[in-house]
């Protein structure tokens, strides 16, 4: 059996290639001990889709299928599959794999182990009808959500949501958000739930994405240069840039520490790095802590405080055949909420 597929075929430079994902019909691939085959109903665009297509973390393999916030159904069972129906809803996020023998995988640590193993990167992801995994991999979708609204909570929520551990806050703490894309509107919605006495400060480049986040009830926002009323106890960083980075140091207190919510950053502004200053940056105990991954019990923790609180995403729809539309449009900056592929 036949499916259609956006398949990547080389690195590209999407700033020259408009079109990096080629459209095909391809084989439906089967599932092995322990996979379910899962038809695709919806599967999110990330922003580390484009670290892929453009080389700054490389494929295992090509052609590659991107994609990893991907929905569907279960429709065919491998064999000693027993965790999920036949016609039960699943997700997949970006762990698609991992050892489970490490020191890290048996300390839960399993975004660190050496063997782990990307959906979308080093496996086919979901930008295609049909895709396979393990059921060790696969996570339970609320029912308060629809495909579209599902699938950006299993990257930009859940890796979101580790980067909100990794803060260390508390109730009450000021907290920054560098970037507001798909993660960013999500962490500040688990935030405004988790820790409603905390102020929440955005900084944005583009007028658009700082009154979105106005609109969700952001008690500040500004561009990365602008200096916010009040320091902040921790930043979460989502940018693709260093510039934001060396920008918002600044703006901690004491003991602070930013996280960076990204797989890679572009190499083309390092020269910013050359304006770090550690007495103004770095001094009095501020930390820079870096998100790795993330471990399924991030992704199942996550999906149940999603479906508790009902915070539903802001998304874009786009068909299949507009993923390359999508994807241009995420490097252009043209953002609001999440981009997401209806398949089904």
């Amino acid at each position: 059996m036949k499916m259609k597929a956006m398949l990547l075929k080389e690195i590209k430079n999407l700033s020259i290639d408009r079109n990096p994902l080629t459209l095909e019909e391809i084989e439906v691939p089967t599932p092995k001990e322990k996979e379910i085959l899962i038809e695709v109903y919806a599967c999110g665009v990330c922003r580390t889709d484009l670290d892929i297509i453009e080389g700054r973390t490389l494929p295992s393999k090509f052609p590659i299928i991107l994609g990893h916030q991907i929905v569907g159904r279960v429709v065919e069972k491998g064999k000693n599959a027993n965790k999920f129906s036949i016609g039960e809803r699943v997700g997949i996020a970006w762990i698609n794999s991992s050892c489970g023998k490490c020191k890290y995988c048996l300390s839960g640590q399993e975004n660190l182990c050496d063997e782990f193993k990307a959906t979308g990167r080093d496996v086919d992801g979901g930008y295609a009808e049909y895709t396979v995994v393990s059921e060790d991999f696969a996570y339970k979708i609320p029912e308060n959500y629809s495909d579209e609204e599902s699938a950006p909570l299993l990257c930009a929520g859940a890796v979101g949501y580790r980067s909100l551990k990794l803060t260390n806050i508390k109730d009450g703490d000021n907290i920054g958000l560098s970037g507001f894309g798909a993660s960013g509107h999500l962490v500040l919605k688990m935030i405004k739930f988790l820790y409603p006495s905390s102020k929440i400060f955005v900084f944005a480049r583009s007028k658009e994405e700082r009154n979105f986040a106005k609109e969700l009830s952001a008690y500040w926002t500004g561009d990365f240069d602008e200096d916010p009323p009040e320091k902040l106890k921790a930043i979460i960083d989502t940018t693709p840039a260093w510039k934001p980075i060396i920008s918002v140091l600044k703006n901690l207190e004491k003991g602070g520490r930013l996280v960076i919510n990204a797989i890679r950053k572009e190499e083309g502004d390092k020269e910013f790095l050359l304006n770090l200053k550690y007495e103004r940056d770095l001094w009095m105990e501020k930390e820079i802590k870096s998100v790795a991954n993330v471990t399924r019990k991030d992704v199942e923790e996550f999906l149940k405080i999603a479906e508790k609180l009902n915070f539903k995403p802001e998304i874009q729809i786009y068909p299949l055949e507009e993923a390359n539309k999508a994807l241009l449009e995420l490097k252009e900056g043209k953002i609001r909420g999440a981009k997401v592929l209806k398949i089904r």
